[in-house]
C-alpha cells in the first residue's frame, strides 16, 4: 500500500480507526452506514490529558498492535491535540487524519467555522456527548481524577509533587483559563436520542450563571474521513516512511520524514 492509491475510485476498502472516545456516538453512527468496512478502537479521553509525550507514547503503542496487512490505512479519529500526534508514523501502509486543532473542529464540520465562531465568542466551552458522559463536568484540559482532587486551592508545588512539573504546568495554565469562561456551547449532531444531553448544559450554564447557546453540529469531515473522501485541504495522508509534523501555519500538520519505527 501506499499514498499514490487512488481513493475515490469506488472500491470498498477496509480501514483501521484508533479514534478519543469523545466521539463514540458520532462515529458510532457514521461506521453503521459508511461505505467501507472501519474496525474501530476507542482510546481513553484522558489521553490528551497526560502531555504531548504521554498521549504519543500511548497512541505508538497501539499502532504497534495493528496488524497492518489486514487493512489498507489507519485512520485517525483526532486532531493535532496539543501535539499528541505529532510524530507518529506510517510504516506500511498510510495514516489519514483529519486538519484539526481540536476535536470541536469535527463536531463543526470544519475549520473555517470553528475557527470564526471562537473568535466572535471569546471565553466560550464547548459541550458534546462525549463531553458529558465521558469528560470531566468541566474538564475538557483536566483529567478527571485530577479534577476531583485537585480543588482550586492546590499548590503550585503540590501539583508538582503530584503530577511531576510539566504536568503541573498543564494544569495550572488550564485552571487558570477556566476563570474566563462565560458560556456555554452545546453542540448537537443529530445523534442525541433526547434532549438530555441539552438540558445538562442549559443546567450547568445556570449554576455558573453563564450564557448557554446551541450550535448545529456537522459530521462531514467525519463522514468523509470513514469513507475515504479526502482532499489535501482537510486530510493529512501520511504514506509509509513518512510522519505527521508541525506545520506551524494554516494546515496545522505536514508530512515530515519518519525518524523512529513504533516499538
Amino acid at each position: 500500500m501506499n499514498g499514490e492509491i487512488d481513493w475515490k475510485d469506488g472500491k470498498k476498502r477496509r480501514f483501521k480507526l484508533l479514534a478519543c472516545e469523545i466521539l463514540f456516538r458520532e462515529i458510532c453512527s457514521l461506521v453503521a452506514v459508511a461505505h467501507n468496512r472501519i474496525d474501530v478502537e476507542f482510546l481513553p479521553k484522558g489521553l490528551h490529558d497526560i502531555g504531548r509525550q504521554g498521549m504519543f507514547s500511548r497512541l505508538s503503542e497501539k499502532f504497534s498492535t495493528v496488524d497492518e496487512t489486514e487493512y489498507d490505512a489507519i485512520l485517525l479519529g483526532y486532531a493535532l491535540c496539543s501535539g499528541g500526534i505529532v510524530g507518529l508514523s506510517a510504516k506500511t501502509i498510510p495514516i489519514v487524519v483529519p486538519r484539526a486543532h481540536d476535536c470541536i473542529t469535527l463536531f463543526l464540520g470544519n475549520r473555517q467555522r470553528y475557527h470564526d465562531y471562537f473568535f466572535a465568542n471569546s471565553g466560550t466551552y464547548f459541550k458534546t456527548t462525549g463531553w458529558i458522559e465521558r469528560g470531566a463536568d468541566l474538564g475538557q484540559g483536566i483529567p478527571d481524577e485530577v479534577a476531583e482532587k485537585l480543588g482550586l486551592g492546590m499548590s503550585f508545588q503540590k501539583m508538582v509533587e503530584r503530577y511531576g512539573e510539566d504536568n503541573a504546568c498543564y494544569l495550572r495554565d488550564q485552571l487558570s483559563q477556566m476563570r474566563f469562561y462565560t458560556k456555554l456551547a452545546f453542540i448537537e449532531t443529530g445523534i442525541e436520542p433526547d434532549d438530555f444531553f441539552e438540558q445538562h448544559t442549559i443546567k450547568l450554564a445556570k449554576e455558573r450563571q453563564w450564557e448557554f447557546e446551541k450550535l448545529h453540529g456537522d459530521l462531514t469531515l467525519l463522514r468523509r474521513l470513514l469513507n475515504g473522501a479526502w482532499d489535501d485541504e482537510d486530510f493529512l495522508i501520511v504514506p509509509p516512511g513518512h510522519q505527521i509534523e508541525f506545520s506551524y501555519d494554516d494546515n496545522i500538520i505536514q508530512l515530515g520524514t519518519a525518524k523512529n519505527t513504533f516499538s
